[in-house]
């Protein structure tokens, strides 16, 4: 007789049962509420009380164990510990416990869960020796028993079941199935058994118990911020990011495992393969979903895709980082986004970025292939590797942005970051790749008509030119390009470079001869809809005077680097003493860029230039500014008494602002909200008022963001102190 096609399993033949990969899904029934042993049996018996011992009320405790975990953030029902630290919890029974009573807790995770495995946790009470969890009995008082449990360091981390189990006789009476006392199990940064312990308590508040933060954006040298929030305690966040891992079909007993776990979350965060979280777009057409720009933070992508399983609609490289931030703290593992100024993107696996022109010295943007990001957010999470040499724990790499794939997926790390600035790339994973990001050459080539490349100047220093990432305490920015690299030129430097070339990565040595002009390119800061004026430095270090015949090329670009429109082209002849330094300037109006704009906000200007033999060029990113949106709070600054903000905003364009969605959201304070406008008039202002009732204490943040059809990079913050 056939096998009926709901019991066909394809693991049959290969595993014994199916791996289980589902946390928050689970057989109700994991046990009978009795079980008898598998030995011969024998009468039941009773205490010398006379009445069989039983449970009456679990209680786990969590207005104790939640501020000793530093989990009272948490908008949860349930009680939320972290790993390789003791919690409490009170078991209530019919009677006294007497000496001849035994009884266990047992802790399980997943389906068919299994003490080899590390799902089944059997922790005993009456002298016999238990599992890897530690439990002892702190008080006894009536019927009441106040238990202590410490999970190991290295527990997996998830939501686990609990049951209280009476040993009686000739089998085990179990509590019935109630999910009340299910708890969620975290990484601990604050246990130096764990593989996640930060020992500074300041970074520990930061990167782990930080739900806002700023993630820095723009060009070198005009670094402007984005507001994130990171939402990670706001009720159903936690839930939506064990649903991304049971979505991965990583194995449950996997979960324990730190390097495993952001790997695998790294690749879930997008949807390039497997559909993960978010759908990268690089374009300007963001009519299928939302434009990248128009997210407060992580709480509505991540509930939208824990509602629906359908990957969210759009992301760039700063939304990927957001997330995966949020996903990481939210599981008790330390991170912070990284935002790395002049990022290389060189789809050959090189340390080259080539940058190709015409023979009139013009950009061939036809056949340049690499480009350069004004900037590139990905994350680091604090790891100590123990599959690694010792020095190499710390900072990790990982980044969720659909670049290139790894051992089949599109993801990237975890990479150490010791090992990327030492240039030890050959350790996993993903070395090479990062250490290119930020440490590649631009080599600028003259392309001949028959398409032979000649390199005439290479660019040392202009990638990875700084690397940011939020301050300890404040919202400042944090230079932190020394961790990843040794000053440029410096003896540690080169040997950086020579040990890299060892592994693999193959280097510029084109011998060029010295230059003797130079030319660059400055601009002060400029609002959108204003004019911009280059000032353009030729410098001549020869003995002779030099005429120069220079191009200024102007562009609309992504901050990917990849030119959206092209505006200007203006040919120009400067003269330049010997052993001095002409200053021409180019005034670029804001009514050449202004209909080639789109929903970009950065202009790329390149000059190029031919004295004699020589070729010069200098190339100019700049980030036009917009205003900011004004929001004052007023009420009674304490944890939920009414409060109330304000946005609002005047238009100082010429223009009408079409379509205009307004987004207010502060975690602990208020869930995301919006209002729409169909238009705002040019000198027009709008005011939106809502109240709200905070939810946690401590110093708030309130974030607002407008996004229209024809501007999409407004926002405004305002911070609050809140009382207890």
């Amino acid at each position: 007789m056939s096998r009926p096609a709901k019991e066909s399993n394809t693991y049959r033949g290969r595993y014994a049962e199916p791996v289980p990969t589902s946390n928050l899904v689970n057989d109700e029934a994991d046990f009978p509420e009795f079980e008898p042993f598998d030995d011969e049996a024998t009468p039941r018996s009773y205490a010398p009380g006379g009445a069989a011992l039983s449970v009456v009320h679990v209680d786990l405790c969590q207005q104790i164990n939640k501020p000793n975990h530093n989990t009272v953030a948490y908008d949860i029902m349930n009680l939320v510990v972290r790993r390789g630290q003791e919690f409490l919890m009170r078991v209530t029974f019919n009677r006294p416990i007497t000496q001849g009573d035994d009884f266990q807790v047992e802790f399980l995770i997943g389906s068919n869960p299994s003490p080899s495995k590390g799902t089944l946790m059997a922790v005993a009470f009456g002298g016999r020796s238990g599992c890897p969890w530690l439990g002892r009995t702190l008080e006894m008082q009536g019927e009441s028993v106040m238990l202590g449990i410490t999970p190991t360091a290295n527990a997996i981390v998830g939501k686990f079941r609990t049951y209280v189990a009476v040993i009686a006789g000739n089998g085990i009476q179990r509590t019935r199935r109630d999910a009340k006392t299910d708890f969620y199990l975290l990484f601990n940064a604050w246990c130096p058994e764990d593989a996640v312990f930060l020992p500074d308590e300041a970074e520990r508040r930061e990167y782990v118990l930080n739900d806002t933060g700023v993630i820095f954006q723009g060009a070198v040298d005009a670094v402007s911020h984005r507001n994130w929030m990171f939402g990670q305690f706001e009720r159903g966040v936690l839930d939506a990011c064990i649903q991304i891992l049971d979505g991965s079909r990583m194995p449950i007993y996997n979960r324990g495992n730190v390097i495993q776990l952001v790997r695998m979350g790294s690749a879930m965060l997008n949807s390039q393969d497997d559909n993960g979280v978010l759908v990268g777009n690089w374009s300007d057409d963001y009519s299928m979903g939302r434009a990248p720009t128009s997210w407060t933070g992580s709480v509505q992508i991540l509930l939208q895709y824990a509602n629906t399983g359908v990957p969210v609609c759009f992301a760039q490289c700063w939304v990927f980082a957001g997330v995966f931030n949020t996903l990481l703290r939210c599981l008790g593992i330390p991170a912070r986004v990284i935002t790395n100024f002049n990022s290389a993107h060189d789809n050959t696996g090189n340390l080259k970025t080539d940058l190709i022109f015409k023979t009139d010295g013009t950009p061939d943007r036809r056949h340049t292939r690499d480009s350069i990001w004004n900037y590139h957010c990905w994350n680091e999470s604090w790891i100590n590797r123990h599959d690694l040499p010792p020095h190499l724990s710390g900072w990790q790499v990982v980044d969720a942005t659909p670049q290139e794939t790894s051992d089949g997926h599109y993801r990237c790390g975890p990479s150490s970051v010791a090992a990327i600035k030492d240039g030890v790339l050959c350790h996993p994973f993903d070395s090479g790749f990062v250490f290119a990001e930020v440490n590649s050459d631009v080599v600028f080539h003259k392309r001949d008509r028959y398409g032979t490349l000649s390199p005439y100047r290479v660019e040392k220093t202009h990638i990875g030119k700084v690397i940011y990432t939020k301050a300890v305490g404040s919202y400042a920015p944090w230079d932190i390009t020394f961790t990843y690299k040794y000053p440029e030129g410096s003896a540690e430097d080169n040997a950086t470079m020579g040990r890299a070339e060892e592994y693999g990565c193959e280097r510029d040595h084109s011998e060029l001869p010295e230059p003797q002009m130079s030319v660059s390119i400055s601009a002060e800061p400029v609002q959108l809809c204003q004019d911009v004026n280059l000032a353009v430095d030729f410098q001549n270090q020869s003995d002779l005077p030099k005429t120069v015949q220079a191009h200024l090329a102007g562009s609309v670009i992504f901050y990917t680097g990849v030119t959206a429109n092209h505006f200007k082209d203006h040919d120009f002849t400067v003269t330049v003493p010997a052993h001095q330094t002409e200053r021409v300037m180019l005034k670029v109006t804001a009514e050449e860029y202004m209909p080639h704009l789109g929903n970009q906000l950065s202009l790329h200007f390149v000059v190029t230039g031919q004295a004699d033999e020589q070729s010069l060029t200098a190339i100019k990113v700049m980030e036009l500014q917009t205003p900011d949106l004004t929001m004052t709070v007023s009420g009674q600054l304490q944890v939920q008494q009414e409060m109330f903000v304000t946005v609002s905003f005047t238009n100082p364009y010429n223009f009408p602002l079409q379509n205009v969605v307004l987004a207010i959201e502060g975690p602990g304070l208020m869930s995301y909200r919006t209002r729409s406008y169909s238009v705002i008039e040019p000198q027009a202002s709008i005011s939106w008022k809502e109240s709200f009732n905070p939810r946690l204490e401590g110093p708030r943040r309130l974030v607002a963001v407008m996004v229209c059809s024809n501007l999409r990079q407004i926002s405004g913050t305002t911070d609050v102190e809140i009382q207890a």
